[in-house]
């Protein structure tokens, strides 16, 4: 099968075994799979995959039809259409993916949208529902708007009935935000802004302590990126009188109960919002797997609103 390889700290189309499925696994033919900001730490050498996933092989959402099923494995049929999360491996013909990861893919949904929608949605789930409790009434701010956690964040949020500022440098980027129901707003304007109930951070550690100056008392911060640095200055004493909380997390290593739990949540949440279109999966560019190259390096540009995606034609 046709996979996605990283040799030398680039990416290239190659040849590899199909796998096998296992116990409770599905065998899913692929036809888009995401990429994400992993990946290209992947590729840089800076995030290993997993123990058991290979090390030379990114992609952590996929999308396709189920074409066989591994022992146990009884959820789903060949030919179902199905989206999920995996540790890696996932920009590939074929991949294995535990059936308790996996959910339906409605029907009316593209297959590269279906490809870039579970690993964003999913952490973005996670982040403000599971981690920070936000409600309908609530006030997010969430720095770093743009990419495709952060569109995610901004809908699941405005369909809560939360009001939703979306910060971001580029100003037809903050428009393009402001179509989906949050104000958008540039960094030094988002901050001013609050108070805010809850903080969803996908900057880094040089917002921390404005992170913290902006939240409402009781309010709380969700890390989940870092890419302008992982080091921030806290003050304990605004922490304090703020009776603030502050969270982080990552989903790829995280075991497979917690992942299943995490999959349900939004197969329960989000899908019906999904096949109603109260919340779209943006996709900024599409490439051919053949052309993964060529996808990284529009991912590492920037200046993009929403996914990139790999399709696969097989």
């Amino acid at each position: 099968m046709r996979a996605a390889v990283i040799a030398g700290g680039a990416v290239t189309c190659e040849e590899r075994p199909a796998p096998v499925p296992q116990g409770g696994e599905v065998l899913v033919r692929v036809r888009a799979a995401g990429i994400n900001g992993a990946d290209l730490l992947q590729r840089a050498g800076h995030y290993p995959p997993p123990s058991g996933a290979p090390s030379d092989m990114p992609g952590l959402e996929l999308a396709g039809l189920v074409e066989s099923l591994g022992p146990a494995a009884t959820r789903f049929r060949p030919g179902d259409r199905v989206m999920g999360i995996v540790a890696g491996a996932g920009q590939a013909e074929l991949v294995a993916v535990h059936e308790r990861v996996a959910m339906p893919a409605p029907a009316g949904l593209s297959w590269a949208e279906a490809g870039g929608f579970a690993e964003v949605f999913t952490t973005a789930h996670d982040a403000l529902f599971t981690q920070c409790g936000l409600g309908p009434g609530d006030r997010l701010l969430v720095n770093g708007a743009a990419g495709g956690v952060g569109v995610a964040a901004v809908q699941l949020a405005v369909a809560s009935g939360a009001t939703v500022v979306a910060s971001v440098r580029s100003p037809g980027r903050r428009e393009a935000l402001s179509s989906l129901g949050a104000h958008g707003a540039a960094p030094d304007e988002a901050f001013g802004l609050g108070p805010f109930d809850v903080v969803l951070e996908l900057v880094g550690g040089p917002n921390l302590p404005r992170d913290m100056e902006a939240l409402r008392t009781g309010g709380r911060v969700a890390v989940i990126g870092v890419g302008a640095g992982a080091i921030g200055e806290l003050d304990l004493r605004v922490l304090m009188a703020r009776r603030a909380r502050i969270s982080g997390s990552t989903l790829r290593a995280r075991p497979l109960e917690e992942k299943a739990l995490a999959a349900r949540l939004v197969e329960h949440d989000v899908l019906p919002l999904l096949s109603a279109r109260r919340v779209v999966v943006p996709v900024h560019a599409t490439f051919p797997l053949e052309d993964v190259a060529a996808a990284y390096e529009a991912f590492s540009a920037g200046e993009k609103f929403g996914k990139i995606v790999l399709t696969i034609d097989s």
